[in-house]
C-alpha cells in the first residue's frame, strides 16, 4: 500500500460490495481493525460507510450494524430500500448508493489527498478519473481472487493504487471468538453480531441501477 504520513485521507465504503468481496474470499471483515489499520496510515479524516435500510419492517436486521459503526469512527449514510416486483412477479429489494457515494467523493475530495474507495464496482471509473484530475490520489479496495473476481478491470487501472482484498485479511479478519465490545464503543455489540446483521440484510437486497 502506498500511503504518505503527512496526507489527509478519507475512506468511502460500498457496504454492499465489500461484503460481497470478503464472501467470496470467506471471511469476516472486523470493521475496528479495518479502521485502526488505514488511520495509522496517514491522516485519515472521515470514513464513510454506504448501505441501505429495509425500513418496512417491525425489525431492520442491519440497524445494529449502523449504530456499532456510528459509535465507532464511521460516518454513516442511509437511505431506505425501495421495493418492486420483477417479469417474473418475484418481489425484489433495491438499494443502490452509488449516487450517494459519488457526490461525497466529489465534495470530499476539495478537502484530501487521498481517497481510498472499498469497491469494485466499474461504474466508478469515471469518478475516480475526475477526483484524478483534481490532484487526489486514488487507491481502490477490491478483489481479483474470489470467483469471480469482484473488481472490474477498468476500476482497477484507473486507480492510482490497487489494495487487493485477501492481502489484507491477517490484518481486518474477524477472530470467531470476538468478545463483546467495552468501553467507548456503545452500543455494545460483539464483532460476530455485526457480521451477522450485515450478512441477514445484504442477502435480502437486491443492488441495482
Amino acid at each position: 500500500m502506498i500511503f504518505y504520513k503527512e496526507e489527509r485521507a478519507a475512506m468511502f465504503i460500498d457496504g454492499a460490495n465489500l461484503y460481497a468481496a470478503a464472501r467470496g474470499l470467506g471471511f469476516d471483515i472486523d470493521y475496528k481493525r479495518l479502521l485502526e489499520v488505514f488511520a495509522g496510515r496517514g491522516r485519515l479524516v472521515r470514513a464513510f460507510y454506504y448501505t441501505a435500510l429495509i425500513e418496512n419492517e417491525e425489525y431492520s436486521p442491519i440497524r445494529p450494524l449502523v449504530d456499532w459503526l456510528d459509535y465507532n469512527g464511521y460516518s454513516m449514510v442511509t437511505k431506505p430500500t425501495k421495493e418492486f416486483t420483477d417479469a417474473f412477479g418475484r418481489r425484489k429489494i433495491k438499494g443502490n448508493m452509488d449516487i450517494e457515494l459519488a457526490i461525497d467523493v466529489m465534495e470530499m475530495s476539495e478537502h484530501v489527498d487521498h481517497i481510498i474507495l472499498f469497491s469494485g464496482d466499474g461504474d466508478f471509473r469515471r469518478l475516480v478519473e475526475a477526483v484524478q484530475r483534481k490532484g487526489v490520489r486514488v487507491s481502490v479496495v477490491s478483489t481479483m481472487r474470489s470467483s469471480p473476481p469482484m473488481v472490474a478491470d477498468e476500476l482497477r487501472r484507473q486507480a492510482d493504487n490497487f489494495i487487493e482484498l485477501q492481502d489484507l485479511m491477517p490484518y481486518i479478519s474477524r477472530a470467531r471468538t470476538d468478545a463483546p465490545q467495552t468501553g467507548n464503543t456503545q452500543p455494545q455489540m460483539s464483532m460476530k453480531d455485526v457480521a451477522q446483521s450485515l450478512a441477514s440484510t445484504q442477502e435480502q437486497i437486491q443492488d441495482v441501477a
